[in-house]
């Protein structure tokens, strides 16, 4: 008989629907029951394409005597973290007190009933004894008894964690270090960092950091500006985004980037593919072909944005959030190949090629079979094999193409079909950046017709939700996905201006302060001020997977401040700087986005706003935006707009000065007076830069 999880939308609930655990959902009706039958609460959180939850489920979830154990001794409580991050992060960041081991999931927590304070937990634990860790249904009688027998000291030590918890929201202090100083030791802390040999950050699991390389690229740029060279920091840049496109942590047919690499080669993955990661890379992969054309990474944005249309698109509008590492219970099976599958499927001319780009010349890398990974570059694969470039790109082409087909016919992993305001953003942001670099008109209608599903289907009378699914949208918004969204709304204006986007983008921005700001000190709150009353009430600032929302406030509401001349954003962002700053100087490398809400105080933005037909400004916008800047903002208002423009800009415009192209340089609140000639323009841009 299900559980009460079979009435949920979330697809990782709905896998435990069936389980013999009485699992319940997050809600008034579970928490009574726990505070009235006195029993423990046993929160278990984790998400639908995680592979150790998996693991976990079908070993003890679905097992009836550890079911039976759950039942009688604990009210069991399942959590999807992708719908509920606040409860996530609080209770990540509380594993991490208690105990000296790294958080991650599945999230296994023992709460108190009365106060939900965690008295213990651990992430997966195995039915039996192994890997020095306890079997659980042993650790659930021993949890049990020592909730019974030792209430007053889980009392005591639940009373010292309430007191741990509230001093982690760090007070305002003034800053010990320079702000030139402050990015320079993020930025050698990040060289530390650095493997100079496979690029990418620490050795083994690796993980893709969009963020951190964001960060180097930005600090490159700035400095550039400035009159240094950094020209290390952008090898860093290019060198990690051309390791993991070579990777096998690229799907080299579907295209897409999985979550980490296992390995300090990028060659294996942990072969799930979640929306966040893919929407930040193609932003950075945009950014890198700024430096010039790249065969490369062009292919990488083009079959990452293939693979986002063709397998995670709903049919009404929005991206799904997750694909699964398994499929038929292991780990990978749909991705990797025995090299006479291949064969079976190529001609030898095909073959020829694929075996040497993706060694398949060479041991198998994976459980005796291949996951695909790049050796060599493709520049070398077709010297050596003495081809002519055009025959090599079509025997590639057709032998990718027959490979897909034939891995389409296997079982696929499952697609978690939610929808979630925050990756989308992200996915937004990417594919406006994308389709700006590469100039393909769909990629930005695929852009736009995602922010009008978010529109029509997440925000409703003033609130965003977080997640859309069947129809239905839940669970009030949290930070990140006002600040996200708002945030892709700039980028897109910048790209292609529309006023639903501007209308839009003041009311998430004036609702953003509204719900979520803290106006004693600065900075914004993870939940809003109506949300539930939970054991914390996070200020995230750190870059983790997702860019913290603090970040991506300060970030968003600037450019939005300077582009409307309105100081409560820019005070709401200066503020949250202000508040941040002491958390910032304890380890500067983990804040980066903060950091480039920074650097946006130190040197001033540059906004240009051009206003003609719609093909001239385009022109103009091209000719400047031809270097990565990302101090520039340019904007492309037609004279046909109605929405609410910024108030520098003259209102009765002649029909003669319609006919051509006026820019406005802004920088601070200040603007220049009209500029109508393309190289005046530029002169005004290199001396405002300092080029």
């Amino acid at each position: 008989m299900p559980n009460r999880l079979a009435s949920e939308t979330s697809p990782y609930l709905l896998q435990h629907a069936d389980n013999p655990v009485d699992w319940q959902p997050w809600d008034d009706e579970a928490l009574e029951a726990a505070k009235a039958g006195g029993k423990p609460i046993l929160l278990s959180i984790g998400y639908s394409s995680c592979h150790w939850c998996h693991v976990m489920a079908h070993e003890s979830f679905e097992d009836p005597t550890t079911a039976a154990v759950m039942n009688q001794h604990f009210v069991n409580i399942k959590v999807d973290r992708e719908e509920r991050p606040d409860l996530d992060k609080i209770y990540q960041s509380a594993l991490q007190l208690l105990s000296p081991q790294g958080g991650g999931w599945p999230l296994t927590m023992f709460l108190d009933p009365e106060t939900l304070l965690p008295f213990f937990g651990g992430t997966y634990f195995p039915k039996t004894p192994r890997y020095q860790l306890p079997g659980f249904s042993d650790l659930l009688m021993r949890i049990s008894e020592t909730f019974t027998t030792k209430k007053d000291e889980l009392s005591e030590q639940g009373t010292k964690l309430a007191e741990t918890m509230k001093q982690m929201i760090t007070p305002v202090l003034d800053p010990t270090i320079e702000d030139g100083e402050l990015l320079q030791k993020a930025r050698d802390q990040l060289d530390q960092q650095y493997d100079s040999q496979e690029g990418g950050f620490g050795k083994a699991p690796k993980f893709p950091m969009p963020g951190t390389l964001q960060r180097i690229l930005n600090h490159w740029a700035y400095t550039r500006r400035s009159g240094g060279n950094d020209r290390a920091g952008l090898e860093m840049v290019m060198i990690t985004l051309t390791q993991m496109a070579r990777g096998g942590i690229y799907d080299h047919l579907g295209g897409g980037f999985c979550r980490y690499a296992t390995d300090r080669k990028w060659m294996i993955p942990h072969f799930e593919k979640m929306l966040y990661d893919n929407g930040q890379l193609l932003s950075l992969y945009s950014y890198a072909l700024k430096f010039g054309t790249d065969e490369l990474f062009e292919q990488a944005i083009g079959d990452t944005i293939s693979w986002l249309t063709r397998e995670m698109r709903h049919p009404e509008g929005g991206f799904f959030s997750a694909l699964d590492a398994d499929s038929e219970g292991q780990e990978g099976k749909y991705y990797v190949w025995r090299r006479e599958q291949v064969k079976k499927v190529l001609t030898e001319e095909e073959y020829l090629v694929v075996e040497t780009l993706y060694g398949l010349d060479k041991p198998a890398n994976f459980e005796n079979k291949w996951n695909l990974h790049r050796y060599d570059s493709w520049r070398s694969v077709v010297d050596r094999l003495s081809l002519e470039r055009d025959e090599a790109n079509r025997l590639l082409a057709s032998a990718r193409s027959k490979l897909l087909d034939a891995r389409g016919e296997r079982i696929r992993p499952g697609t978690d079909d939610k929808v979630l305001t925050s990756w989308n953003a992200l996915t937004v942001r990417g594919l406006v950046h994308a389709a700006d670099q590469m100039k393909r008109e769909d990629w930005l209608d695929l852009a736009t017709t995602t922010i009008d599903f978010l529109r029509e289907n997440l925000w409703d009378n003033g609130v965003l939700h977080a997640t859309w699914k069947d129809g239905q949208r839940r669970f009030p918004g949290y930070l990140d996905d006002y600040a996200t969204l708002l945030d892709a709304l700039t980028e897109s204006l910048a790209v292609s201006w529309r006023d639903q986007d501007l209308i839009w983008a003041i009311d998430i921005a004036d609702a953003l302060i509204e719900k979520f700001y803290d106006n004693e000190s600065g900075g914004f709150y993870f939940t809003s001020h109506d949300h539930e009353t939970l054991i914390h009430r996070p200020k995230p600032t750190m870059d983790e997977a997702l860019p913290p929302g603090n970040g991506t406030a300060a970030v968003a509401l600037m450019k939005l401040g300077h582009l409307l001349a309105r100081t409560d954003y820019l005070d709401a962002a200066h503020n949250t700087l202000r508040w941040a700053r002491a958390i910032v100087e304890q380890v500067p490398s983990l804040h980066c986005t903060l950091l480039s809400a920074l650097e946006m105080t130190v040197y001033p933005p540059q906004q240009v706003v051009l206003r003609g037909p719609a093909e001239e400004t385009a022109a103009w916008r091209s000719a400047i935006e031809e270097t990565y800047a990302p101090w520039l903002h340019v904007y492309c208002i037609g004279y046909d707009s109605t929405g609410p423009l910024p108030s520098y800009l003259p209102r009765l415009v002649s029909i003669e000065q319609q006919s051509k192209v006026t820019a406005f340089v802004c920088s601070g609140l200040q603007c220049s007076l009209p500029i109508e000639n393309l190289e005046e323009l530029q002169a005004e841009l290199n001396r405002g830069s300092g080029a």
